[in-house]
């Protein structure tokens, strides 16, 4: 009797969970977007580099994130959302 499933190509796995776990299923339906869930990585991934910089960006989107870099860049200051001190236009 084997612990893996009919379907498993290597068939060694010691538990069933195991062989559940090496097919890398997605169950949680809010994750089935897989772009959206890349996109969602990056968009943390660029606001982490921000706030590594000083930088505060009023939220995680693309746009929030950009708009501060550029303030950030053309003031020459790190820009804080919560502590709008300065104004930049920004094209």
């Amino acid at each position: 009797m084997t612990n893996c499933s009919s379907a498993c190509p290597t068939q060694d796995h010691a538990t069933f969970g195991a062989c559940m776990r090496a097919k890398n299923l997605q169950l949680n339906p809010n994750l089935s977007d897989t772009q959206s869930s890349k996109d969602w990585d990056v968009n943390l991934q660029k606001y982490r580099d921000a706030r590594a910089q000083g930088i505060r960006p009023a939220g995680t989107t693309a746009a929030q994130i950009e708009h501060a870099e550029k303030v950030s860049d053309r003031a020459g200051l790190a820009f804080d959302a919560n502590r709008p001190m300065f104004d930049v236009a920004v094209d």
